[in-house]
């Protein structure tokens, strides 16, 4: 039944929002918004970071039902971003490059579609955003002063999967720093970002709490325990999945935090919980109960994303906030739509290992 849902998600997005990329056949990216514009239809604006989760969406997709279909239209939106972006694969921003590392890396992992160039450019421009300023982390963007856990969280992770001696090292160190840093003393949840001084001091904290950074640093936490020292970063994933049930959810279901970008960070985080729901048992199987909080986070979120949808042309329209029914004018970004799209594959990844039980 959940697999179903995916589907019919997977299928509203292909129809409503995939387009070519001016024109030129073998490319695909998302239209920004639906209906879209012609501005929209050419791609003027570029979400790089959107296509990056399309992208990984897309792979969702494959993974729960394998066919040459899907793998062209992975490879499609793969040539369609490298087109857009025309100079290369990379741009300033450490945040939007980290998402593409990680859906490049399931990529080839998963569908057998390998960038090597890119992989390689994206992990040594990451490598290359740390400095010593605040104590360490990478940058949000290049010639900024602000260090963020939107674009530490993603590179953690990033460089974990590396699983290269160096990169897990720096993985390591990027964690503890956003440990050490931007954690909220009192409810354990990640703030944003700190800005830093010319001289390397802390100027302020940007205390706001987005759910996808509790996503990333959970992920992060997750896939270095399969690397060694697992009774601390498993600690840790416990404290920010108890954290976001205590805090960020409203009766099981996680909170959503408008359009925009913002339609991206639940579905995020839902993919991170999902994650340690499969994981953590695996590791550590006296921690069940952490990971059957994650997995009902999930699985809740999924049925209320679902039962509120709008019905539009071509299938289902989320909206931002999965608790109440969704508004066609609140559905119009892709965004949106890929944050629900990704909550019900999250859920559709733990039926296929019987963990969908409400």
């Amino acid at each position: 039944m959940l697999a179903a849902r995916a589907g019919v998600a997977e299928r509203a997005v292909y129809s409503r929002h995939l387009r070519r990329v001016w024109g030129v056949p073998g490319t695909l990216l998302g239209a920004r918004v639906w209906p879209p514009l012609f501005r929209d239809k050419l791609h003027v604006r570029f979400n790089y970071w959107w296509q990056a989760h399309l992208l990984d969406c897309m792979i969702d997709g494959y993974l729960r039902s394998p066919s040459e279909l899907r793998k062209a239209g992975i490879a499609k939106v793969v040539r369609g971003i490298r087109m857009r972006n025309v100079l290369g694969w990379t741009n300033s921003y450490y945040d939007d490059i980290a998402w593409l590392g990680l859906a490049l890396q399931r990529a080839e992992t998963v569908v057998g579609i390998a960038k090597p160039k890119a992989l390689k450019a994206i992990a040594e421009q990451l490598r290359d955003g740390w400095t010593d300023h605040a104590g360490g982390g990478i940058w949000w963007k290049r010639n900024d002063d602000f260090k963020n856990v939107p674009a530490n969280g993603p590179a953690a992770i990033f460089l974990a999967r590396q699983n290269e001696r160096t990169d897990l090292a720096r993985a390591r160190s990027t964690v503890d720093w956003i440990e050490d840093n931007l954690i909220d003393p009192g409810s354990g949840l990640a703030w944003d970002g700190l800005h830093v001084h010319p001289n390397g001091e802390i100027r302020e904290h940007e205390k706001n709490i987005y759910t996808y950074c509790q996503g990333v640093l959970l992920g992060a936490c997750v896939e270095l325990a399969k690397h060694g020292q697992q009774d601390k970063w498993l600690d840790k994933a416990a404290r920010t999945i108890t954290a976001v049930h205590d805090d960020l959810a409203t009766n099981g279901v996680i909170r959503g935090q408008g359009g925009g970008d913002g339609g991206l960070f639940a579905g995020i985080l839902t993919r991170y919980l999902a994650q340690a729901a499969l994981t953590i048992p695996e590791l550590d199987p006296e921690r069940a109960v952490t990971a059957d909080l994650a997995r009902e986070l999930v699985i809740q979120s999924a049925e209320s994303a679902w039962l509120n949808r709008a019905m539009a042309v071509s299938g289902p329209l989320f909206g931002p906030e999965w608790t109440v029914p969704a508004d066609e004018r609140e559905g119009r970004d892709l965004s949106v739509q890929l944050g629900g799209w990704m909550c019900l594959e999250a859920a559709a990844l733990l039926e296929r290992h019987g963990l969908a039980n409400p």
